[in-house]
């Protein structure tokens, strides 16, 4: 038989923190992934990915372990370049776009972006 424990509130043990089960079922990141684009990709850390694509030069897909209930989710992507030779934004943030229409980019199991020098309005003109 299936036991259900039902609370509203999550406390730790000392009681100086708590949340509520609504913020950790409906607003806590769903995946979020730390991965190296240079050279052959890597992920470094993550949650909820289960596997990363290199489509080409700075444009790459992602694929959810558990799905999202439906495409309409955000998604909030930071590159760095931390190459001594990169149009002079060594260690800055740089553009990201998400690939192709809203229905290309967003599925349930998957996302795609790429990400390049807005400087210039260039994209893809160097991998991460």
């Amino acid at each position: 038989m299936a036991s259900i424990l039902r609370v509203n509130t999550l406390t730790d043990a000392s009681s100086g923190n708590s949340v509520a089960t609504s913020v950790i079922f409906n607003g806590t990141a769903k995946a979020w992934i730390n991965m190296n684009g240079s050279g052959t990709i890597s992920n470094r850390d993550s949650s909820n990915i289960s596997g990363i694509t290199d489509n080409g030069t700075g444009d790459y897909s992602f694929s959810y372990s558990s799905n999202m209930n439906n495409a309409n989710y955000c998604v909030t992507v930071c590159a760095t370049d931390d190459s001594s030779t990169a149009n002079g934004t060594d260690g800055f943030a740089y553009g990201s776009w998400l690939r192709g229409s809203n229905s290309a980019a967003y599925a349930t199991g998957s996302m795609r972006i790429q990400v390049g020098y807005p400087a210039n309005n260039e994209h893809l003109t160097k991998a991460m």
